[in-house]
């Protein structure tokens, strides 16, 4: 009897620290989750929207709020990107209808929303300005800096950046 209560006691010292700290580590996941969401809401505006009149100056704010590979895929996208919202005149607004995590980890989460583009632009040969609303979905992959949330993925019904 004093073998198998001797037994247990050892199995409970194994087992009570082992599941306090996978708790911790879902508690942590948690708040990184709620931190990340609340920060990707923030920033798909500034990353996703632009002005054809600022649209250097939207990208490169843009970049501001990213880390990595995407920091220099916004870099790339300039140079494309500005030539053709100009002779276009293209004004791109995104709302955040929604967004919720769809993984996360202490220092990076990854957050799917869902956003709403209005599209204005000027399309040749064609009179006046035309107007498009879509609904999207985007996939922002979220990582801790210090004390900052930047995105060092975004994927979107279009492809990856």
């Amino acid at each position: 009897m004093i073998v198998l209560l001797s037994v247990l006691v050892v199995v409970a010292g194994v087992l009570v620290p082992t599941m306090w700290f996978n708790l911790q580590d879902l508690r942590d996941a948690d708040a990184a989750g709620a931190q990340a969401v609340a920060a990707a809401r923030k920033v798909a505006p500034e990353l996703l929207s632009y002005d054809y009149r600022t649209v250097e100056e939207d990208l490169a704010r843009a970049g501001t709020f990213t880390t990595g590979e995407l920091t220099a895929h916004y870099k790339e996208l300039s140079k494309t990107l500005v030539a053709k919202a100009r002779a276009q005149k293209i004004t791109q607004t995104v709302d955040v209808a929604g967004a919720g995590v769809e993984r996360a980890e202490p220092d990076r989460v990854e957050v799917l929303l869902f956003v709403n583009t209005d599209t204005v632009k000027e399309i040749p040969g064609k009179e006046g300005l035309t107007q498009e609303f879509t609904q999207n979905r985007a996939r922002f992959v979220m990582v801790r800096q210090d004390s900052r949330w930047l995105v060092a993925g975004l994927s979107t019904l279009l492809g990856t950046a």
